[in-house]
């Protein structure tokens, strides 16, 4: 940093959707969530940061890609399916430009997403083979993005901390995937929705990670109470770092009635051609049975709280997301200009957002990304952009204390993911995080891997403990409660749920009686491939276990339907 500024923005985007992929389909509902987030937050954003390198801007932002994400983009059958969903909206938008071509507030529109596609298909293919993941990468490696790493299936940990060795597997191989993808350790972690408990900083040290996220009243609410609220970073006792979210700059952002995406001039997420147009004429670009879904274009503006809503016109939006990347950069100097006269240091904003909400849920995020980088690089020395670890290298002394248990949930504990649309979940999961580090510990030999004996059969072995860490570890994840208290897609999140718990405890029981059915092992490993070729069991060894977890002698039966509550 060249300027010298009276104080920071951290801008953190946090990149994450579960691990949808379904091969024994041809077509499957759920994995559109990739291929929106592709089209519509993951290109977008690459075509700013490119933009903005190309135009000399020096911008700093902090990213968190999870490993699920990671683990989609770089799939190949998935960036195949990709490239055909990218080429059926082409073909609607080419349509569309017929359709629309007497109507002059549309036809711009339908041009517009016809070059979006065009442009998207180009990058993804042409210049980045398919593999998002060598964008990001780029990015880091010019300085410009700092990439952080998440848990293994973003498992919300504060719920699951009754296994520690559950807490280490989704630590450990969140960064050992890291890795994997980006050829060097992480510096920080994204907990998953922000779930913190005192304690938790532990293990993040025993795993390399520098510093995490907390929600405001996590480190409000610490002990003591830090000097300088939420900001500037404190060092847990482990010495790992927790930054605290400021809460002004981001409702800004992310609130659709009080910040900026509600304004009644962008685009209007909620009504899509897919349910507006004729059916027959939508029927080849919806699902094959003939739901009609989202296609993403969307020809209207938010105009108000009224059903009637008004054409989108983008140059007008355009002018809004140049005012409200303004409007925010000015902000943030009263904030830095104000907290600079009582701190001994500069302070630093972290404005933590959900990347979708940029160009997904909000079509011009990205935009005004653009232009705030551009605003504060240019026009202004008050506030410059910084990374955490960059903070840190310039403060390496701060206060000690311990952030409470928090989340950046509703209420802010862990209330979304634990009530009574989904609190049946966790006796399963408890139960069969504890089965899990048993299996490890009566294993040990071939987790390490030493095969004795009959080599083949200890191989067979080794992969059944593997693929049952995989399924538990895909169980954990905090999407699948998310998703049954917003009570969107319940039937899916359920029938995932219950799919990966009945194969883990399958795998148990093959392994208890020395009975693996190979061709059914290899079907489940194609199928639920995450994390294909790693040790993941080698993550439930040696924990330093503090709850006693009673032996177990046999799996807990298989679920055949929603346990009662």
């Amino acid at each position: 940093m060249v300027k010298k500024t009276k104080g920071y923005l951290s801008l953190v985007l946090h990149a994450h959707l579960p691990f949808v992929r379904h091969p024994e389909e041809n077509y499957f509902l759920e994995e559109n969530w990739l291929y929106e987030a592709i089209t519509e937050t993951y290109i977008p954003l690459i075509q700013v940061f490119e933009s903005l390198i190309r135009d000399g801007v020096d911008f700093r932002l902090t990213m968190s890609i999870s490993p699920t994400l990671a683990a989609m983009l770089s799939d190949p059958l998935l960036q195949g399916r990709y490239g055909r969903h990218i080429n059926q909206l082409i073909e609607l938008a080419e349509k569309e430009l017929d359709r629309t071509a007497h109507d002059a507030q549309y036809h711009g529109l339908s041009l517009m997403y016809y070059n979006r596609y065009v442009e998207a298909r180009n990058v993804f293919v042409n210049h980045y083979q398919k593999n998002l993941i060598h964008a990001f990468k780029k990015f880091q490696e010019s300085g410009y993005l700092e990439i952080i790493t998440c848990c293994a299936t973003h498992g919300f940990l504060p719920n699951l901390n009754i296994n520690e060795s559950s807490i280490k597997a989704q630590i450990g191989i969140g960064v050992e995937q890291y890795r994997h993808h980006f050829g060097v350790d992480p510096k920080g972690i994204w907990l998953p929705e922000c779930g913190f408990y005192p304690g938790l900083d532990r293990l993040l040290k025993d795993a390399g990670i520098k510093y995490f996220f907390c929600d405001s009243h996590g480190i409000m609410n610490a002990d003591p109470q830090p000097q300088f609220g939420v900001y500037a970073p404190v060092y847990c006792p482990s010495g790992v770092a927790a930054f605290g979210r400021d809460w002004e700059s981001s409702k800004q952002v992310w609130s659709s009635k009080e910040g900026y995406p509600g304004d009644r001039d962008y685009r209007e997420y909620y009504r899509d051609i897919g349910f507006t147009l004729d059916f027959d004429y939508i029927k080849p670009h919806i699902h094959p049975d003939g739901i009609r879904i989202n296609t993403g274009m969307k020809y209207w503006r938010i105009t108000g709280d009224t059903e009637y809503k008004e054409p989108y016109q983008p140059q007008l939006a355009r002018e809004k997301a140049d005012m409200h990347a303004g409007n925010f950069m000015f902000n943030r100097q009263q904030q830095v200009e104000h907290l600079a006269q009582h701190m001994d240091r500069k302070p630093i904003i972290i404005a933590p957002y959900d990347a979708e909400l940029f160009g997904h849920w909000w079509f011009e995020g990205p935009q005004w990304i653009d232009f705030l980088a551009r605003k504060i690089f240019y026009d202004q020395d008050a506030v410059a952009m910084i990374t955490p670890s960059e903070y840190l290298k310039e403060y390496s002394t701060n206060q000690v204390a311990m952030p409470c248990q928090s989340s950046w949930g509703y209420k802010g504990f862990s209330e979304f993911w634990l009530e009574a649309s989904n609190d049946w979940i966790y006796p399963y999961l408890h139960d069969a995080g504890g089965q899990m580090k048993d299996l490890a510990l009566k294993n040990s030999d071939l987790i390490g891997g030493y095969f004795k004996k009959n080599l083949s059969k200890s191989a067979l072995r080794y992969r059944a403990l593997n693929q049952a860490a995989r399924e538990l570890l895909l169980a954990e994840s905090s999407d699948w409660p998310f998703i049954m208290k917003t009570g969107t897609m319940v039937a899916y999140a359920k029938k995932r749920l219950k799919g990966h718990l009945n194969r883990f405890y399958k795998l148990c029981k093959d392994l208890e009686k020395d009975s693996i059915n190979e061709a059914w092992l290899k079907e489940i490993e194609s199928r639920d491939n995450i994390f294909g070729g790693m040790n993941c069991v080698k993550y439930y060894l040696e924990t330093q276990q503090s709850t006693v977890i009673s032996p177990r002698t046999k799996p807990r039966k298989l679920l055949q339907k929603v346990p009662r509550r």
